[in-house]
């Protein structure tokens, strides 16, 4: 067994929801969940969320701004372009968990303005995930090692009001996947 040679940015979980209200069809919401533990900018917690909840624009929940504009300039605004954007709002929040990642996971994040919880169901079995800086889509400057969870369920809800759409069934290296997951173990690297 050999030491990755990359230098590790930051570690932790990204779960993440996808919902269309068809298959295949555009996003009608797409969350993008961090807990981080260890981070140039210190631990800390960000929900990025856009949905027909959030009138179809960008939202930004987090207990650590420094961390929250980090991940933007950096991971966050490689994976969806328009987080790159540091003139959008941070929302100060607290977050909490409940569940495990065999039957149902649930975060909560609360603000002065807002309640959400996201949650996963009808988990399947975890893949492995390890990416190398400079490979993947689009050749990412980034590489990560992360274990997927895929969900055949999940629900999201802001101030009582469930997102429409759903989760659907994919297909990643041959295993079962979908387009929602728990991401656990989450370590994103660049070259040294």
């Amino acid at each position: 067994m050999s030491a990755d040679t990359n230098r590790v940015l930051c570690c932790g979980e990204n779960p993440f929801i996808r919902l269309s209200e068809t298959d295949g069809g555009p996003e009608t919401t797409v969350a993008s969940y961090w807990r981080n533990v260890m981070s140039p900018a210190g631990p800390g917690h960000v929900l990025y969320l856009n949905s027909e909840l959030t009138e179809n624009s960008w939202r930004i929940w987090s207990d650590n701004i420094a961390m929250t504009r980090w991940l933007q300039e950096t991971i966050q605004g490689v994976l969806i372009p328009e987080l790159a954007d540091l003139d959008i709002p941070v929302e100060e929040a607290t977050f909490e968990k409940d569940g495990d990642p065999h039957r149902f996971y649930t975060e909560y994040v609360t603000a002065e303005d807002a309640s959400l919880s996201l949650t996963w169901f009808n988990l399947g079995d975890p893949l492995m995930i390890h990416t190398q800086p400079g490979t993947g889509a689009g050749e990412r400057p980034y590489g990560v090692n992360t274990v997927l969870i895929p969900a055949a369920g999940t629900r999201l809800v802001m101030d009582g009001v469930q997102a429409s759409g759903r989760s659907w069934e994919r297909d990643r290296d041959g295993r079962p996947f979908s387009t929602s997951a728990l991401a656990f173990c989450e370590s994103w690297t660049e070259v040294r």
